[in-house]
């Protein structure tokens, strides 16, 4: 529920603190559906973000500083218009609806006062940053417009006249009373949590469990199968998490899973969330700030790495046509030894090999003087129709030697696919897609779009994982075969400990150990991470060998991350997220 009514409304619990009476400094728009105002106020300078990307709509304090393009969009200037300068009197949620609007007392051409709503609706691809008149009730420009060919309920244009998104007939929460709730939520056909989102405003499902589960009912209870005690105690735990909203008694919290990912972010602390280990933060604003930076993160990564997942995609589907072409071949070839017998025997018996005959039946001396029955060509002599075989059987042994060396390499091929895969998984930056890149094309995967010129700049150089063991000591983690192949062969000591899950593909890990014995608790914490940075991140007693990487050797010619090891042991972890 990243932008339900409560984390909205903690965020305007914090704007208030800190920009209310504040004055309008800077307007820019660094996106096409975001925009960014720098406000001073209390003696410090503050920036509010809005934005009404259809996947992550919001609004929060921001300490971010994004470049502005060259030229400013026709919005931005409408907003630097009529509110530069201005003072933000008052900050509301409405309804406690998705919904802030930021009344402004601003100066026209004339030197006059004036006043000003900038609204932002939280609606997902419906949402919008919205310039209302509050004179006129008119639109003065939205970022976003919507005409009457979009929506026939509510046209948003410059000058038409300003509606309110249509409300669904549901209840502000903040003004319930205890007999109202009683009629609300007790007269519908659904169970506790639908009965609860659907009838309030600003409830997201999620919060309406959390209600429920403050009550101790099952969110899936039916409203009607209560008992007395059950509603009261239901009626009971809304009231305590909408008095804490009304005394501004915000908690702002991101929960995770067990893989690390980031489950839900909260205003208050969920008790349905106790199992999950949570973050807490000390605003709102920094909660959205390190939960969207992180999403927004992967977002653009996933981007800029779909050409490149596309491809490795394709290779993949390549060689897994190869290896059932291979299969099948080698199927129709496995009887190859019975043309050289078939050969042989017309040979040896060649005076009993009458020609123009379509068959013919002999003794197989290879097994036991068995008969055996052989398809002939009439139109070939015996002698053409013996070395017939033999051709074939050569053929097939070519083919047989040649199958050998192709399935070998479409197996090392499809093992290294599977690393590079997993090694996008880690993919952070924009360095570590280039060193991607520069792997497939060293590999034969991609060709290269341009040659490096002499005397020119490097590229950008991506560096494996760090971590530090609880007992002190440096681990690293390559994120990539390139990284993999630098750890273990150029930057690691024979008596450091190298790591690696036992044929899955994954991360190399290097222990650095200065000579010294790891403790078992700094073996298993980088079986952790070999583990974790591993395609069996989400399994269970994952198995990983370590050995010292003097015992760890490439072969002649191998890929970028293939190595081969002897003398090493193996431990089985559970991979969790590294804590380090």
């Amino acid at each position: 529920m990243p932008q339900d009514g409560t984390v909205i409304s903690s965020l305007v619990h914090e704007a208030k603190q800190h920009v209310l009476g504040g004055r309008i400094d800077k307007i820019t728009q660094p996106e096409g559906d975001e925009i960014h105002i720098s406000i001073r106020a209390g003696g410090a300078n503050h920036k509010l973000l809005l934005t009404a990307h259809a996947s992550a709509p919001r609004f929060h304090l921001t300490k971010e500083n994004k470049p502005s393009p060259m030229q400013a969009p026709m919005f931005s200037m409408v907003l630097r218009k009529h509110l530069s300068g201005g003072r933000l009197l008052d900050i509301k949620q409405p309804g406690f609806e998705r919904i802030v609007e930021f009344h402004i007392e601003a100066l026209n051409e004339m030197g006059d006062k004036t006043l000003k709503t900038l609204i932002i609706e939280i609606m997902g691809r419906h949402s919008n940053i919205i310039l209302v008149s509050p004179e006129s009730s008119k639109v003065i420009d939205a970022i976003k417009h919507v005409p009457p060919s979009v929506s026939s309920v509510r046209t948003i244009l410059p000058g038409v006249q300003f509606l309110p998104p249509p409300n669904p007939g549901k209840a502000d929460p903040l003004a319930v009373t205890e007999e109202s709730f009683y009629q609300t939520i007790f007269h519908v056909n659904h169970n506790v949590q639908k009965a609860l989102y659907t009838s309030y405003t600003g409830l997201s499902p999620i919060l309406a469990s959390e209600i429920s589960t403050r009550a101790n009912i099952p969110p899936e209870t039916f409203v009607g199968e209560l008992a007395k005690e059950e509603r009261e105690r239901l009626y009971g735990a809304f009231l305590q998490v909408f008095d804490l909203i009304r005394s501004g008694e915000f908690s702002s919290h991101i929960y995770y899973d067990d893989q690390g990912k980031a489950v839900d972010i909260t205003a208050l602390p969920f008790a349905m969330y106790e199992h999950m280990r949570g973050e807490s933060y000390e605003s709102p604003s920094a909660m959205q700030e390190a939960f969207y930076a992180k999403r927004d993160a992967g977002y653009r990564v996933n981007q800029k790495t779909a050409d490149l997942r596309k491809l490795i995609a394709t290779h993949l589907e390549r060689c897994n046509k190869k290896a059932l072409m291979y299969k099948k071949t080698l199927a129709d070839i496995q009887n190859r030894d019975e043309l050289r017998v078939i050969g042989e025997l017309l040979t040896a018996y060649l005076h009993q090999v009458e020609s123009g005959a379509e068959a013919v039946t002999l003794e197989n001396f290879y097994d036991k003087n068995k008969p055996m029955e052989i398809p002939l060509s009439p139109l070939l002599t015996p002698s053409e129709n013996a070395q017939r075989y033999f051709k074939q059987y050569n053929k097939q042994k070519r083919t047989y030697t040649a199958l050998q060396d192709q399935i070998k390499q479409n197996h090392e091929d499809l093992a290294y696919l599977d690393s590079v895969i997993q090694a996008m998984e880690t993919v952070q930056t924009e360095a570590d897609i280039s060193e991607i890149r520069g792997e497939l094309a060293e590999s034969g995967f991609i060709k290269r779009k341009y040659a490096p010129k002499k005397g020119s700049k490097k590229g950008l150089v991506s560096k494996p994982l760090h971590f530090k063991s609880s007992d002190g000591f440096d681990m690293y983690v390559g994120k990539n075969n390139i990284q993999n192949d630098q750890l273990t062969l150029r930057q690691a000591k024979g008596h450091d400990i190298w790591m690696h899950t036992k044929d899955i593909p994954g991360s190399h890990v290097i222990i650095v150990t200065g000579g010294a014995e790891p403790p078992e608790a700094t073996i298993l914490e980088g079986a952790n991470l070999a583990a974790y940075y591993s395609k069996g991140r989400s399994g269970s007693q994952v198995p990983v060998d370590y050995v010292r990487c003097k015992y760890v050797r490439k072969p002649v010619g191998a890929k970028p991350g293939f190595v081969i090891y002897d003398r090493h042991r193996t431990v089985y972890v559970t991979p969790q997220e590294p804590r380090l």
